[in-house]
């Protein structure tokens, strides 16, 4: 199946309430699971997260680490509102989690960073090396990586059947969103070649992560 590309930022009120009323938190605590399990040693004071959306794994990132200051940074305001919202509830946290729009690419994005962690971005990005680039320009030597999105299935009716498996009970938008997603998903091999391209393939891997999902992750020179 050949790629399909989805609008980059969801900046539709409806679509971002949907996003942020549905419950990803199985898949997003597993994905702070996956994070320990790679890198036992931590993921240093400073952790970027790229496409927060809606700020779940932000918050995640900052309750798991809480000797880290978290930044999570997206392009759509309509999700960012729903994230500086719920930050406003947790107090606790708001020394050290802050959210940011910004749009790849971006000169203009502060480095220095610990860690990079992205969630489902990959795949929204017409140009998939913005988001590389954005990994060279601002981790620190020795940041840890962790990328994980969709996988373009083999075909549309893989995608349908994905579709009714996982997200047969959610609101109609999100069902549309998922196939598209699914669409315009990469392929384990199209990554290793946008790793080639940013000069990264020998420092981060890719892989397929169970029956939906890819996953890059490594420690940068």
């Amino acid at each position: 199946m050949q790629r399909t590309p989805e609008p980059e930022l969801m900046e539709g009120e409806e679509q971002a309430l949907a996003y942020a009323a549905a419950d990803f938190s199985a898949g997003d605590q597993s994905l702070i699971e996956r994070l320990v399990e790679l890198f036992p040693q931590g993921l240093g004071d400073g952790l970027l997260d790229l496409g927060c959306g809606p700020g779940n794994i932000s918050f995640l990132l900052a309750r798991q680490f809480p000797g880290a200051q978290v930044v999570g940074v997206d392009g759509a305001a309509a999700m960012l509102h729903l994230a500086e919202q719920a930050l406003a509830g947790e107090p606790a946290l708001q020394q050290r989690l802050r959210f940011e729009q910004r749009c790849l690419p971006d000169p203009g994005l502060a480095g220095g960073y610990s860690a990079l962690v992205s969630n489902s971005l990959l795949h929204h990005l017409h140009h998939p090396q913005v988001l590389w680039q954005a990994v060279l320009q601002v981790a620190s030597p020795g940041a840890r990586v962790y990328v994980k999105d969709l996988r373009r299935p083999a075909s549309p009716e893989a995608a349908i059947a994905l579709q009714r498996r996982y997200l047969a009970d959610a609101p109609p938008v999100l069902q549309r969103d998922y196939i598209a997603s699914l669409h315009a998903a990469f392929t384990p091999e199209e990554v290793q070649q946008q790793l080639q391209e940013a000069g990264l393939a020998d420092q981060l891997q890719v892989a397929a992560l169970e029956d939906r999902y890819l996953e890059v992750w490594g420690q940068l020179l």
